[in-house]
């Protein structure tokens, strides 16, 4: 028994040493793997270094310094270095280049003194001006450039051009407060006043038609042509009222005697402005004069003619009337305007003005065209008509005008039709007094 385990010892301690050196041959192999990849790894990053290189001591090299850049150095060296003052050096940076695809469109030449840089000297330093990489663009094209003149605000000539015969203007500003039912006027000032005497002392009233009754009054402005008033003022109206009511504002003149003299005034109808909003709208208006004659038997009408012979229009404004002789007193007084175009007598066409409830001297404004050719004016007239509506679909004849050429009208009439035609375009203004024959 000794013996066999004696000879069976060597056989079973041989695979020691044969395993040894397996496992050192694989940790040579792995080791000289790594070591091979570290050796490309170097060889590579040494490789990118030295290729690079070249480019950008090329891109260094190309720059040629500009007879400012050389002038510059030969001051810098020829100054002691103890006076030398520490400046700012911009540093060049790489030029941008427009694309290829964009060189064949019609650029802009630069203009006031401003050169384009050249190809062959993309780097050139500005003279002057703020840091800015832009200065260094390499053939640089103007693509665009902003107008000032296009974001200017319109310049405000409401206090520099007044027309002749101008008596005056007058600048407010109305709101209204829809919750709590209140008109606010905001009267701001008055210029170019024409006054009967050097001195002037003015003051405005303020009405809110058709109730002439009741009015509110500004400051006195002592010896001054342009009064600035700055003055708040409260109408308490309804809703449903307002754009039937109607602003006048009387201008007045204080003189040494305490008596007042009036210098014109102003009719701002409130059924065709946009009342309320965020912000105030200011308003300017002409003064114009009142009229000092008596009213007639039956009252009197203002409104405009104009003719554009262009386009073959004729144009009535309905401004207003005054002094009107109301025939039924058993109901509230509603009073509008027919206008009637007529050739040869015969109807051609009609419009309306919107009603004016409770006053005799109603404020309209309000624009109407008809359509008639020059040929036709020597044969047409125009027939204005102020009726009062009465119980059911009756009306009442308070009064009538007519204006027209030499076949239908004579005086006042057939002046405002001719001058009307001598001033193509241009709105002409009268008042005319009413009668009630038909």
């Amino acid at each position: 028994m000794n013996l066999r385990d004696k000879g069976s010892s060597p056989a079973a301690e041989a695979p020691g040493p044969m395993s040894e050196q397996v496992a050192a041959v694989a940790g040579g192999v792995i080791g000289g793997i790594l070591l091979l990849i570290l050796i490309g790894i170097a060889v590579y990053l040494l490789w990118k270094k030295i290729c690079l290189l070249p480019s950008y001591e090329e891109l260094t090299n190309s720059v040629t310094p500009t007879h400012q850049d050389a002038s510059l150095e030969d001051q810098t060296l020829s100054q002691p270095s103890s006076v030398i003052q520490p400046k700012s050096i911009r540093t060049r940076s790489v030029p941008f280049i427009i694309p290829p695809k964009f060189h064949g469109r019609d650029w802009i030449n630069l203009t006031n003194g401003e050169q384009v840089q050249k190809d062959s000297d993309p780097y050139v330093t500005p003279e002057s001006g703020p840091r800015c990489s832009f200065h260094s663009l390499a053939g640089a094209y103007l693509i665009g450039s902003i107008n000032p003149e296009l974001y200017k605000f319109p310049e405000d000539k409401s206090e520099t051009d007044f027309p002749e015969c101008n008596i005056g203007r007058l600048w407010f500003s109305v709101e209204y407060e829809q919750e709590a039912e209140r008109l606010l006027v905001s009267l701001i000032k008055a210029r170019k006043l024409q006054p009967p005497t050097d001195s002037c002392s003015p003051f405005v009233k303020i009405y809110l038609l058709p109730d002439e009754r009741r009015y509110l009054q500004s400051k006195t402005k002592r010896k001054t042509l342009n009064p600035q008033f700055d003055e708040n003022f409260i109408f308490q109206v309804s809703s449903k009222t307002l754009y039937q009511r109607t602003l006048k504002f009387s201008v007045y003149h204080v003189d040494k005697q305490k008596k007042h003299h009036l210098l014109g005034q102003v009719i701002f109808p409130l059924k065709n402005e946009t009342l309320t909003g965020d912000s105030k709208l200011v308003i300017w208006r002409d003064l114009e004069a009142e009229n000092l004659e008596p009213p007639s038997e039956y009252g009197d009408i203002q409104f405009s003619l104009s003719y554009n012979d262009y386009l073959g229009r004729l144009t009535v404004v309905v401004l207003r009337a005054k002094g009107l002789k109301f025939q039924d007193e058993r109901y509230t007084a509603s009073v509008y305007i027919k206008v009637s175009l007529m050739n040869h007598n015969k109807f051609i066409k009609c419009k309306k003005t919107t009603a004016v409830l409770g006053s005799p001297n109603p404020v309209y404004n309000e624009t109407f065209s008809f359509k008639a050719d020059q040929t036709e004016l020597d044969t047409a007239s125009l027939s204005l008509s102020v009726l009062q509506s009465a119980e059911g679909d009756k009306t009442h004849l308070l009064g009538r005008v007519v204006v027209g050429p030499f076949m239908y009208t004579r005086g006042k009439e057939l002046e405002h039709w001719n001058e009307m035609i001598s001033k193509p375009k241009e709105l002409v203004k009268r008042w005319h007094a009413l009668c009630r024959n038909t």
